[in-house]
């Protein structure tokens, strides 16, 4: 059996600033996009059979150049992504085989640093048997619920809070069925999948697997890779 991968990658990031979206950011002379799939492809446990890119409309062919040197052997999808984040999944999810697929990875390419080992941590979890698997890290700030007007009306015990990542890893079957349902207001696939019932496995994520969002990330990108190329 095979892995397919999505990566929803048409967002603006508009957080970050600058005109060009997010995932074509570029850290170290590629762009963010770029190294999120070759992580992917370098993690052994992904055999990936089919990657599948939702990218901002129009952008279509110029994507599918700029990541074909990168994918080998596995089968390269590019389509046009929708207004939200769930909604590039489903459009994407939409062109995965039905067959031949035991694990389906949804990925972010904000997050495109992974490392290898935690990747293979969701794939191989799947493959036990979970039905949904996410990566984790412990919350180390505390963390305060607010009400209406900004005032604390709880603090959760952190030592029973984590911050999920990507890649997040699905049985096929039970994605397709989380995206179908229709759920409105879901911030992950995971959370779908939760709307659904379904139980949602934590396995041991990484902080290098953090998530591009403003101006200071991409300076710990850049000494990220700066450290990894010189190891």
């Amino acid at each position: 059996m095979s892995i397919a991968a999505i990566i929803p990658a048409a967002g603006l990031g508009l957080r970050l600033g600058g005109e060009t979206p997010k995932a074509f950011r570029e850290v170290g002379g590629d762009a963010l996009l770029v190294h999120a799939v070759r992580g992917l492809k370098a993690a052994s446990a992904a055999d990936l059979l089919c990657l599948v890119v939702a990218v901002p409309p129009g952008t279509e062919d110029t994507v599918t150049k700029e990541l074909t040197p990168y994918v080998g052997e596995t089968r390269l999808l590019v389509v046009a992504g929708g207004a939200e984040r769930s909604d590039s999944v489903r459009l994407a999810l939409e062109l995965v085989p039905v067959e031949g697929i035991d694990c389906i990875l949804v990925h972010d390419a904000a997050r495109a640093f992974v490392p290898v080992d935690a990747i293979e941590r969701v794939v191989a979890a799947v493959r036990a048997g979970a039905s949904a698997v996410v990566p984790a890290v412990p919350v180390t700030d505390t963390i305060k619920q607010v009400g209406p007007a900004g005032e604390v009306v709880a603090t959760p015990d952190r030592s029973t809070l984590v911050a999920v990542q990507t890649p997040q890893g699905f049985a096929p079957e039970v994605l397709r069925r989380a995206h179908a349902a229709g759920v409105v207001g879901a911030t992950d696939d995971a959370m779908l999948c939760e709307a659904l019932g379904v139980t949602v496995l934590t396995v041991e994520g990484s902080p290098d697997a953090f998530k591009v969002t403003r101006p200071q990330d991409l300076l710990l990108a850049e000494a990220l890779l700066a450290e990894r190329r010189a190891e």
